[in-house]
């Protein structure tokens, strides 16, 4: 990754601080844009904006965290909850990759990696507002990936299922809840940033160079064995 523009959205906390870390190890050069601005480029990704400040002219990779958690009964999710869910999963992504798209076509070897859910693919109660935004994101995935493939962009995303992030903090807060989230899993943890910032890098590197369109479940399990 040494020497690498990366435009990294909502990079400082969880698997964005875990994927930051890696990035620097490796001694790519960040770019980095979050809605506080901490120690970033400030960027509300849920409204419209013209243009992404500090952006390079090169893009060789670009990886959107932006998330949400907000599980409730389908009952009582609302309208407006549907929407946000949308606005920070889904359009905040659309947003910014039309902004970047010409710039990750002037790079050599262009990766996008967006990130969806275990609750997509197995169906969880509780997770239809997160599960339908996240099922629009691996239908952008594979619908980008078939369109840009002639301009060698390649597109992918990772299907974690519950990290320890402070966005899951109250999934995790307690003891038995940990115990509990292990158990559902069948190697017998839930994951870690470091789990999910591994993979990124992955598919930002020369080493998934022949892959595109695919959604990559990193869930311990979970979404394919009993």
């Amino acid at each position: 990754m040494k020497g690498k523009n990366i435009v990294v959205i909502g990079g400082n906390s969880g698997i964005g601080k875990a994927l930051v870390s890696l990035l620097e190890a490796q001694e790519a050069n960040l770019f980095l844009y979050s809605k506080s601005g901490e120690g970033t480029t400030k960027l509300d990704i849920t409204a419209d904006f013209e243009e992404m400040p500090n952006l390079p002219e090169t893009v060789d990779g670009l990886v959107y965290l932006p998330g949400t958690i907000n599980l409730k009964p389908f009952h009582r999710i609302s309208l407006s909850d549907f929407q946000q869910e949308l606005e920070v999963n889904f359009l905040g992504a659309v947003r910014v990759l039309q902004h970047c798209m010409k710039a990750l076509k002037k790079s050599d070897s262009p990766s996008v990696v967006l990130y969806s859910t275990v609750a997509v693919q197995t169906g969880m109660g509780f997770h239809a507002g997160i599960a339908s935004a996240k099922g629009a994101v691996e239908g952008l995935t594979r619908s980008l990936a078939a369109e840009w493939a002639p301009a060698k962009i390649r597109v992918n995303a990772i299907a974690p299922s519950l990290t320890d992030t402070p966005l899951a903090a109250s999934l995790l807060s307690t003891e038995d809840k940990k115990e509990a989230s292990n158990k559902r899993h069948p190697l017998g943890r839930f994951g870690s940033p470091e789990d999910i910032a591994n993979a990124t890098v992955f598919l930002l590197s020369e080493s998934s160079s022949w892959m595109t369109g695919q959604i990559i479940h990193l869930d311990g399990g979970m979404s394919n064995l009993k």
